[in-house]
């Protein structure tokens, strides 16, 4: 996004989102998806950080007609927003809320045979899918439980629409995890020819999520659940056997507060943790741990753009500040913009990079950008 070198009337930091970039991406994503397989888009966490309402809009508007998200009020901001096509809640929902489901027309993934039970004696009509664990361990009726996996479907108030599971290590292309991959499709497989040889109708069936969509293409299931793909971003760890050629779509901004010359021996920022050993020039950036800014990039290999250069980060991160050496970034002054994560001139800091330098992953880095950051769209 061309900023045209001045801030944005949004304050000290900010955060820009670029949709025609996420256009893109879903366009790449789909050109690579199984005949008959369609994009199931996840907009949990607020769509990453990204805002779920106006990503839900041109997600819908670029011909998307399922979305999941992670909890009910998720589902239902986006119905109130006046969202139309199909929202799966993926995680779980109390009995006690089983009518907003109704309500908001809503799809539920019923976590275990005791969830379903438990939906099933509210008496409401609820549509769900069935969760099946074929070897995450975390939610999901056990694959060797044919009795567990077909209590779901002989539950009254309940309407089987599909069955989903959920790859553990489908970002690996260590061929231990490309064998546990295989074997938990052929579970889940399994599954779905057991059900259907017994009359029950196990409606769609997804798996994959982003890196599935990369490792193994080959795999034929109705959805794809792409989550981190859509906003034109991986994990820097990740293995693929196709390279994406995905646009990212969101940028971090801040500007600077204040420029200070400072000595030999002059220490920055709290705990004296650096001290620099020559005269350097020092700006203070408006934007901090409280933003989401992780304190442990500063010593890591945490960097910043400023006028076209990088400039590494020094000193502890504040809660709302952060300092960098701008001694050889050119002139810098107060009201400057400053790059945290995007492009400025012909350099680029991708959230693969920030993630590295605050030795996480890029989805925990998208998610914790803070609610006092505005979205620029």
């Amino acid at each position: 996004m061309d900023f045209g070198g001045k801030p944005l009337e949004c304050g000290r930091a900010w955060v820009e989102i670029d949709l025609e970039a996420l256009a893109y991406n879903v366009s790449d994503i789909c050109s690579r998806l199984p005949d008959g397989c369609r994009l199931m888009a996840v907009v949990k966490a607020d769509a990453y950080g990204h805002g779920a309402v106006r990503v839900a809009e041109r997600l819908e508007r670029e011909g998307v007609a399922a979305f999941a998200v992670a909890t009910i009020c998720e589902g239902i901001q986006l119905r109130k927003s006046g969202l139309k096509g199909d929202i799966l809640v993926m995680g779980y929902t109390s009995p006690k809320d089983a009518g907003l489901l109704g309500e908001y027309r809503l799809t539920q993934l019923v976590v275990d045979a005791d969830h379903a039970m438990a939906l099933n004696g509210t008496g409401h009509k609820i549509r769900v899918h069935v969760a099946i664990d074929t070897g995450m361990r975390r939610l999901g009726a056990d694959f060797k439980s044919s009795d567990e996996v077909e209590k779901t479907f002989r539950c009254d108030n309940l309407t089987v629409e599909g069955i989903a599971t959920h790859l553990a290590s489908s970002d690996s292309l260590d061929n231990g995890d490309i064998d546990f991959t295989k074997t938990q499709m052929a579970r889940f497989f399994e599954v779905a020819d057991k059900l259907g040889r017994k009359g029950y109708d196990v409606g769609v069936l997804h798996a994959q999520a982003s890196y599935g969509i990369y490792n193994f293409p080959e795999i034929a299931c109705d959805y794809v659940r792409a989550g981190i793909a859509l906003y034109g971003v991986m994990s820097h760890d990740a293995q693929t056997s196709i390279r994406p050629a995905l646009r990212p779509v969101l940028s971090l901004r801040a500007v600077v507060a204040r420029v200070k010359k400072i000595g030999a021996g002059d220490s920055v920022s709290y705990g004296r943790t650096f001290t620099a050993d020559k005269q350097m020039c020092i700006a203070t950036v408006c934007i901090g741990y409280g933003d989401g800014v992780p304190r442990q990039m500063s010593g890591n290999g945490g960097m910043c753009i400023v006028n076209g250069h990088k400039v590494p980060i020094v000193g502890r991160i504040c809660m709302d500040l952060l300092m960098v050496d701008v001694t050889d970034a050119g002139t810098v002054k107060a009201g400057d913009i400053v790059t945290l994560i995007g492009r400025d001139g012909d350099e680029e800091i991708r959230c693969e990079d920030f993630a590295a330098a605050s030795d996480t992953i890029t989805n925990d880095i998208l998610c914790r950008l803070g609610s006092r950051l505005p979205r620029v769209y």
